[in-house]
């Protein structure tokens, strides 16, 4: 995988969104793309459980927590499915946990901060809704590119 989101930008400016510059890079990949699928939850994790359970094939799951920096939403159980479940990146407009043993891990996680307080569990949320957060609005199927410069999205595949 071979691109910078600065040179998506300079190339494609008037076919992307920018976010906002506020999330920390965790996992050992730092660069990533791929199609949209979105999990709206607050101080809940089961819903990002169940889509990380299922084939990523090749997705990013986006995970709109609200903001909340009350728990994490996202730990080394979870970023394991990711990895093993062919998920190319989780974005968490949250928390995230276990950040030590993420960073040893083959996935990229993009997160606000990290917190050790574990989430509660009772199945509340929406999944592949249209989610807006960091200035720009995601919407399933839509396409991610990210990498340490930030996020980018597009309507459609860019290359």
């Amino acid at each position: 995988m071979s691109f910078a989101t600065a040179d998506l930008y300079d190339q494609f400016t008037d076919r992307v969104q920018v976010a906002l510059p506020m999330f920390n890079d965790y996992g050992k990949k730092r660069k990533f793309c791929g199609p949209v699928s979105t999990v709206k939850v607050f101080e809940d994790n089961s819903l990002v459980r169940a889509a990380l359970e299922e084939p990523g094939k090749g997705r990013v799951l986006v995970v709109d927590g609200g903001g909340s920096l009350r728990c994490a939403l996202v730990g080394d159980i979870l970023a394991r499915l990711g990895q093993q479940n062919d998920w190319q990146g989780i974005i968490v407009y949250g928390c995230i946990r276990d950040s030590a043993v993420i960073e040893g891990m083959d996935i990229s996680v993009k997160a606000l901060n990290t917190n050790p307080k574990k989430s509660v569990k009772k199945g509340a949320g929406d999944r592949d809704i249209p989610v807006e957060f960091a200035g720009i609005r995601f919407v399933p199927g839509a396409y991610i590119y990210a990498d340490k410069d930030g996020i980018l999205i597009a309507n459609e595949k860019l290359f």
